[in-house]
């Protein structure tokens, strides 16, 4: 070529530059490569999700598992967003997968998409919009009622209400309970014992409609009434475990949506009681506990109108004072605020409150208190247990959560005579002093601290068919602890 002018030359090495740097910058793009969200969790009932992926070349997305379906699994430049669908979970279990995209750049991405579990369908089919009018928050209702007594032994029966010796539950015997001093009524229930569809958890409504007849009872007479899902075979209490944790919450859902919409037009008087004695002893069970009780607390509010701002009660790990004391130390979310209470129990020392013989860990204590111990039994006299112990006790209650405005609930607890029994202590008046003593004090110490007692009663201090006083002495000792 001939070169005729000095502008010509320029020119020329002006394009040569030109295309000199155009090649060294193809050779030089950064791979890109880009997915989000990097984590996707889908609800158990089923549901979409969209994953964006951006990126200067070819791509392709691995899906390893076809319970996940995606509307597309490969793109090019630029981005392209994915449409991610899981149909219901109903395993038992929650489930996951990794997603790899990779790149004809050299690069990959990983995405984790999960789903939790539900085995039953949802009972929340008719929620209500949230109504507030009346409800008290837990402080204010803790104060309005005192004394509490459990009619134990029999909604919660494992073969029906009267299939444990105790009667059909009457109106007569709920204003009896009100005549003699006391406010507030613990309700033990099973629930799943009444199931009537196994695979559905649905709960046969001639049991929920008689619970809401004794319910009714408590409230039209100006009672509080605590509800609960007792031991009921034992599938929540013994099964505070990772394991079982998916199967688990899923019942609690589908029993509470189920207890809470039947029950939701009732006023403040009803409160909800998420367990019984969960059997929780460390932080990985309390753990499990506590998702548990944030079922009940979802399910329960998810259902609206007055059930946005019930009270509801959560019990401590085994209900016992010292673990809830020790590992409690949350409570789960709840959108409504100041509603919850904790509830413990007190059978303490249990040798003396409830042991009717004498087994490999410890003897029937027959005596309690420091000025109630036989010399003439001195093997019968308690070796832990007593007033120290108790007021101990209730003062940890009162700092970690009364203080803190969040009342407690003693929802049982109790200490029972043995002059009836094959076992009659030596020292029978002081055996019974020490009752009368016990009953008294322990009920006296907890109302001085906030903390509400509901006596357990299964039948022994009053007969429930006439109405009358079995035990008199337990009836005024308990009237004396509430003076």
């Amino acid at each position: 070529m001939k070169i005729t002018s000095r502008a010509n030359i320029i020119g020329l090495l002006l394009t040569v530059l030109f295309f000199t740097s155009c090649h060294k910058k193809g050779d030089s793009v950064t791979p890109e490569l880009s997915a989000s969200p990097t984590e996707i969790i889908l609800p158990a009932a089923g549901g979409t999700a969209d994953l964006t992926i951006s990126c200067n070349a070819q791509w392709k997305l691995m899906n390893p598992d076809s319970w996940l379906q995606l509307n597309k699994t490969s793109g090019g430049s630029g981005s392209t967003t994915i449409r991610l669908t899981a149909s219901f979970n109903g395993t038992g279990g929650s489930r996951s997968t990794v997603l790899t995209i990779n790149a004809e750049n050299g690069q990959a991405r990983r995405v984790t998409v999960s789903q939790t579990a539900e085995l039953y369908p949802s009972y929340n089919t008719s929620p209500k919009a949230p109504d507030s009018i009346g409800m008290s928050t837990a402080v204010q209702l803790a104060a309005k009622f005192k004394l509490g007594w459990n009619i134990g032994n029999t909604m919660e029966a494992t073969g029906g209400e009267t299939s444990w010796g105790n009667p059909l539950i009457t109106e007569s015997y709920v204003k009896y309970v009100k005549q003699l001093g006391f406010t507030a009524i613990r309700i033990p229930c099973a629930w799943d014992l009444h199931v009537d569809n196994k695979a559905t958890a649905h709960i046969d409504q001639t049991w929920m409609n008689r619970v809401k007849e004794v319910v009714g009872y408590c409230v039209n007479n100006g009672m509080y009434v605590m509800l609960n899902i007792h031991w009921d075979g034992g599938w929540l209490e013994n099964n505070i475990t990772k394991l079982k944790q998916d199967s688990v919450n899923a019942k609690q859902k589908a029993l509470w949506e189920q207890i809470a919409t039947a029950m939701r037009d009732f006023d403040e008087h009803l409160m909800f009681a998420s367990a019984n004695e969960p059997a929780a002893d460390n932080v990985e069970e309390m753990a499990v506990l506590a998702s548990y009780h944030q079922t009940c607390i979802n399910a329960v509010r998810s259902t609206g109108g007055r059930n946005s701002y019930r009270v509801v009660i959560l019990q401590g790990p085994s209900t016992s004072m010292g673990l809830s004391n020790d590992l409690m130390n949350t409570l789960p979310n709840d959108p409504a605020a100041n509603r919850l209470m904790v509830e413990v129990h007190n059978y303490t020392p249990s040798q003396f409150c409830f042991l009717n013989e004498d087994v490999s860990w410890g003897k029937m204590v027959y005596y309690w208190g420091s000025g109630n111990h036989s010399t003439i039994e001195p093997d019968r006299n308690p070796t832990y247990g007593e007033e120290n112990d108790h007021i101990a006790d209730f003062n940890k209650m009162k700092t970690k959560f009364v203080d803190k405005g969040i009342p407690v609930i003693m929802g049982e607890y109790g200490a029972y005579r043995r002059d009836g029994s094959a076992h009659v202590p030596k020292e029978l008046a002081l055996h019974n002093a020490s009752v009368d003593y016990w009953i008294t004090f322990v009920t006296k110490e907890a109302l001085a601290r906030g903390i509400k007692p509901f006596w357990w009663d299964t039948g022994g201090a009053l007969d429930r068919r006439n109405n009358t006083v079995k035990d008199q002495r337990t009836i005024d000792a308990l009237i004396a602890g509430g003076q």
